[in-house]
């Protein structure tokens, strides 16, 4: 019997251990199955918080609809009739001390079309004849490899990146656009504009597509994200799932690795999976060889503050889902979701529920870190009250910190991802990485990686039962 050990109970740690509690099963494999998990709740950044009249995700508030790998899954947990999808409506963004519609038919706030370019409140007349340039212009350098800042200021110049696309997709991927690649983001960008001769074009030529997606993109569940992590843990009746202890180190004993966890505990595995942030993997390794490639790998900070409050949510602008904020900005906050909008199950009375986030690269950041509870709620009321007008006293207040847990790739990450990965083949061949720190951050993603890693090791273990 083989034992394969997974630490990190989060939803990559999770979807691992389904994946190859499913193939043991199906294939005789004879797999000893344990998962860890410091905390006494599984999910990892996935975590429901509700009260009388509110449903708040602290974490993770939702799944990309067309990954995949979400679908198939949802399906096998039996989860279809719980699913909701978000509402739609128009994103604005805060400049200048007043909201913009940001304009509907964009994506990530790049324009799908010149009328789309020309409806645009956030840039001049000068502005948006340089984005024109797109039209006409050839790609003779630029592969998925490249700064995706770089790509689209080239193209569409300046303005409109810096005051309308940047703060879009700045907020979804927590980084400096000139330090993320192509490939860790928008990597369908660099082939549009191969393929079609410009950007714009390209959008134009797949608008039916985005506008499908637009209308059902996101993947919740009528109780909250933790429906998805609980059947999770209820469907995996044939592992051992140790919750509330944490591991202290994973070292390699001859062909086997042990795992020392913190309440005495010894484990011997074959496999081990570290679904774990890098920084912890690092940590439990302990392998000095290993540290440069570790050390290149780069994570920020976020803070997140719900506000609930006694009044009806039509007090919002007509039609709008949330904002997102400027770089010169009387704000605090990066970004403003209006939750009872855009997922009606979150208020039982439809009541307005706001939730702002507060991340490591806004100039602001470095005070606001060290605030309480109480002083945060007063700097994301007073956030509220300027952008929307609103000064009422919340009925519920929920705060979460998420200090160096939002992974950011950047320029060098695939190189130094490859890198470690052949170390590691040659030192611990036996454990593999996982999660979001190295593959990708979405929920999709991560399944994903769950399910290749249970694919590899089932496949191996098949191999080696053959001979």
């Amino acid at each position: 019997m083989k034992k394969i050990v997974v630490v990190g109970g989060g939803i990559t740690g999770l979807s691992a251990m389904y994946y190859l509690q499913k193939l043991n099963l199906k294939e005789h494999l004879d797999m000893e199955l344990v998962l860890i998990e410091e905390k006494e709740q599984l999910g990892g950044k996935i975590k429901t918080v509700k009260d009388s009249e509110f449903v708040m995700e602290v974490g993770a508030d939702s799944i990309v609809a067309r990954h995949a790998s979400v679908l198939p899954l949802i399906e096998e947990l039996g989860l279809e009739k719980r699913m909701v999808y978000n509402g739609t409506g128009i994103s604005y963004l805060y400049a200048n001390n007043v909201l913009h519609a940001i304009p509907k038919d964009t994506v990530f706030g790049i324009p799908m079309s010149k009328e789309a370019l020309f409806s645009s409140t956030l840039v001049s007349d000068d502005g948006k004849k340089r984005a024109l340039e797109d039209l006409n212009s050839m790609n003779e350098s630029f592969t998925r490899d490249s700064s995706i800042g770089d790509f689209l200021e080239a193209f569409l110049g300046k303005e409109l990146v810096e005051n309308q696309i940047a703060p879009v997709l700045s907020g979804v991927y927590s980084g400096n656009l000139h330090e993320l690649t192509l490939a860790s983001t928008l990597p369908y960008l660099v082939d549009y504009k191969n393929k079609y001769g410009s950007i714009i074009k390209g959008f134009e030529a797949n608008k039916e597509f985005f506008q499908g997606a637009a209308n059902k993109k996101f993947i919740s569940f009528d109780g909250g994200m933790q429906v998805l992590i609980d059947e999770l843990e209820n469907k995996l009746q044939h592992a051992r799932i140790i919750k509330g202890v944490g591991t202290k180190a994973v070292k390699k004993e001859a062909a086997h690795y042990r795992i020392e966890l913190e309440d005495g505990e010894t484990i011997e595995a074959d496999y081990v999976i570290l679904a774990t942030p890098h920084q912890v993997a690092q940590q439990l390794l302990e392998i000095a060889e290993l540290d440069t490639e570790f050390d290149e790998f780069l994570n920020s900070s976020l803070i997140s503050v719900y506000l609930g409050f006694d009044i009806p949510d039509d007090r919002l602008p007509e039609d709008g889902t949330g904002f997102i904020v400027s770089q010169e900005s009387d704000l605090h906050c990066n970004a403003c979701t209006w939750t009872s909008r855009k997922w009606r199950h979150t208020s039982t009375n439809h009541k307005l529920l706001v939730r702002l986030f507060y991340k490591s690269s806004h100039p602001s950041y470095g005070r606001l870190k060290s605030l309480t509870k109480e002083e945060l709620t007063a700097v994301a009321m007073e956030d509220v009250r300027k952008s929307l007008g609103i000064e009422d006293v919340p009925l519920a207040v929920e705060v979460t910190g998420w200090k160096n847990l939002m992974p950011n790739y950047h320029m060098g990450h695939k190189t130094a991802l490859s890198a470690l990965e052949l170390k590691m083949e040659e030192l611990v061949p036996g454990i593999k990485l996982a999660g979001s720190s190295y593959f990708g951050v979405g929920i999709g993603a991560c399944i994903q990686n769950g399910s290749d890693l249970a694919e590899i090791i089932a496949n191996n273990l098949a191999d080696q039962i053959e001979e």
